[in-house]
């Protein structure tokens, strides 16, 4: 299976979580929470652009999920090596989430 389809699957509306992220700059930004999941101990959310999420191939971003004396917080994950791994692991819990299907 290729990234193309992993994202074709259709997600009913009501399990649809947006997350609105504070840009660098102040901006809001909303995104799809595709899936949180944990990697060495660590908990890992993906999430994707919501002005992406009609692309054929939407970037996905990973965030480690802190938590802070107001509730939770996401983190950038900007480690490259990091960043390969995790995607390696949301593909393939995506892959698992699909042959349940």
């Amino acid at each position: 299976m290729n990234d193309k389809e992993r994202f074709e699957t259709e997600i009913p509306e009501e399990e649809i979580q947006i997350v609105t992220l504070i840009t660098d700059d102040g901006a809001e930004e909303n995104f799809w929470h595709v899936l949180t999941f944990p990697y060495e101990r660590v908990k890992y959310a993906a999430l994707v652009p919501e002005a992406q999420i009609d692309d054929e191939e939407p970037e996905v971003i990973f965030v480690r999920v802190d938590h802070d004396s107001e509730g939770g917080a996401y983190t950038p994950v900007e480690n490259p090596v990091l960043l390969g791994e995790l995607f390696e692991e949301f593909a393939s819990l995506m892959d698992e989430q699909i042959e349940e299907e």
